[in-house]
């Protein structure tokens, strides 16, 4: 067991995994208390009167050939949201242990560690370096409580990317210490390579994926954890079997067939081209004070009066996200990047 494991919570380490029913799928199943005929509306392949693989390996198995890592550095979850959880809860005894984050971001980080009672240390982006990450402030965060230190890049809901080498280095003063989680969300959008080509060199990097996004699978709820084996296995000993259900199982093997691929790429393509269209006209408008550079599928704006742009998108038929409730962010909305008729509709609801 080496340092990445170690820094886990000891009562996780010492966990006996739930034992579920045997997975034979060749023999007839009567041993999982299942119904032995389909509904009538079950249109899956599979059929629903069973229960999925309960940790999927095949699906584990065409993740890692997506992601260009190898099956056992692969954990399939139910988005990224869940990967933050089991991370969390692994690695964070309530009233002792910390996580750092880097606000304004993703909420989920804080509100994992808040429901296991772990302290969140934060280090806020700076505002004037384009919402950069205050390298020496983090690192002089990170107390001997900190088990985990939250990145999202592109950043959420900033929409910048941090360098490959800033993270490099954060992950090699890390080590021994903390495990760094990279949360890529919205890297295909970005024109960077993912981080997870740095796991075998850099131990204490987690990279979470995810298809909810340039893969348009939000609904079907799947990501996965990109990580050293090592905490790959300790994580499987608190994810609940059955996590990733049949119809997602199914819906990602679609997704990820060639033709399926293609498609995606070609809409991360116009996303982009269609954010750099949205940006250029916004940042034309008299009521916009600030377009920030993103390299997600969002844009940051902010305004001279926030809540006049949100009825105005309101009264559109047209619902973006208030960010005035964030710190440094008080005029600021998050505008997701629609279609070219969508986008046409905002730009006209906003003089």
């Amino acid at each position: 067991m080496s340092w990445i494991t170690e820094i886990a919570r000891p009562d996780i380490q010492a966990l006996a995994p739930y034992q579920h029913a045997v997975w034979e799928p060749g023999l007839v199943r009567l041993h999982a208390n299942e119904l032995p005929w389909r509904a009538a509306a079950d249109g899956s392949e599979a059929g629903l009167n069973r229960y999925p693989e309960p940790h999927p390996q095949a699906l584990a198995g065409r993740l890692a050939l997506h992601y260009l890592v190898n099956a056992d550095a692969v954990l399939p979850c139910r988005g990224s949201d869940e990967a933050i959880d089991l991370l969390t809860r692994c690695y964070a005894r309530c009233g002792r242990d910390a996580v750092v984050i880097t606000p304004p971001t993703f909420g989920m980080y804080a509100l994992c560690a808040r429901v296991q009672g772990a302290a969140v240390i934060e280090v806020p982006l700076r505002r004037e370096s384009g919402y950069g990450v205050d390298v020496p402030a983090l690192l002089k965060a990170v107390t001997s409580a900190v088990k985990l230190v939250y990145l999202c890049s592109p950043n959420n809901p900033t929409g910048n990317r941090i360098d490959r080498a800033t993270v490099l280095a954060l992950a090699g003063a890390l080590a021994g210490r903390a495990l760094l989680v990279i949360d890529e969300a919205y890297v295909e959008f970005s024109g960077a390579p993912s981080l997870s080509a740095d796991l075998q060199a850099l131990p204490g990097l987690v990279v979470l994926r995810t298809l909810s996004k340039a893969h348009g699978l939000a609904g079907a709820r799947c990501g996965a954890v990109l990580a050293d084996p090592q905490i790959i296995a300790l994580l499987r000993r608190v994810i609940q079997p059955y996590a990733v259900t049949q119809l997602t199982i199914e819906a990602v093997f679609r997704a990820l067939e060639p033709a399926a691929l293609d498609e995606a790429r070609a809409r991360v393509s116009l996303v982009i081209s269609e954010r750099t269209r949205l940006a250029a006209a916004l940042a034309a408008r008299s009521t916009v004070r600030h377009v920030w550079p993103s390299a997600a599928n969002f844009l940051l704006v902010e305004f001279a009066d926030a809540g006049a742009a949100l009825q105005r998108c309101h009264a559109a038929g047209l619902l973006v996200r208030d960010l005035r409730h964030l710190p440094s962010l008080g005029q600021s909305l998050r505008l997701s990047i629609g279609t070219a008729e969508q986008n046409d509709r905002l730009l006209q609801a906003l003089p």
